[in-house]
């Protein structure tokens, strides 16, 4: 992939930021773009990392730590689901965590954590939609989530994640059902926002998004 295409649509993404900013008052410096590169291989993340993207996203553990090491400048999001006994793949090779979705897991990362000497930044994953498919801590269970991981020291809570629905009409009520969720916690979890993918991003940014997960968008559609 040509790095002037990967430009074009950064550019384009950029244009489509500022104006959302600029619908929700926000100010563009409050956005986090993630550039996601899943199934993309090095050469896509070295054309992204010449045209100025800095922060990197991936689904999967193994494309995860098969490519942060080739980019130690930039930092590196991991935004899938992750099994405990790949946590310690995770923690080494990523600086944010965006789908903590249970304590069992977020004892691992504590653990290995406090073993590193380091504190672990987690978004929990919050199943907006309540669909079947998807991973994520209910809306009804998050405070009690929240209150039961105050006891691990290493893990830092950013804030929220979600995938919204596939059906579009159903998006900006979701968002503001997590924007709500997070306002009310907002004391235990910080303010982060993860929230909006290609297809939903601009409503995300309205909605109060502090980090949007962008792959076809940025890299056309995936190979």
């Amino acid at each position: 992939m040509r790095v002037n295409h990967i430009s074009e649509r950064f550019n384009q993404v950029q244009d489509a930021i500022s104006q959302a900013c600029h619908r929700a008052r926000r100010r563009e410096e409050e956005i986090t773009l993630i550039a996601v590169t899943k199934t993309w291989p090095a050469e896509v993340v070295q054309a992204a990392t010449e045209v100025g993207l800095t922060d990197f996203g991936e689904n999967k553990v193994q494309e995860l730590i098969a490519k942060a090491p080739l980019f130690p400048e930039n930092k590196w999001h991991m935004i899938g689901h992750l099994q405990r006994n790949k946590a310690r793949q995770v923690m080494t090779h990523a600086q944010d965590f965006h789908a903590l979705d249970n304590l069992r897991l977020a004892g691992t990362l504590n653990r290995l954590a406090a073993e590193a000497g380091r504190i672990f930044p987690c978004f929990i994953q919050v199943n907006v939609s309540r669909e079947d498919s998807k991973f994520g801590i209910t809306p009804d269970g998050v405070g009690e989530f929240v209150i039961a991981s105050e006891e691990f020291e290493s893990i830092k809570i950013k804030g929220l994640m979600t995938l919204a629905s596939p059906d579009i009409r159903k998006v900006r009520e979701e968002f503001q059902l997590l924007r709500s969720i997070r306002n009310k916690h907002e004391r235990l979890i910080g303010t982060g926002l993860s929230m909006g993918m290609s297809g939903d991003y601009e409503i995300a940014i309205e909605e109060g998004a502090t980090h949007i997960r962008l792959g076809s968008a940025l890299f056309g559609v995936r190979q």
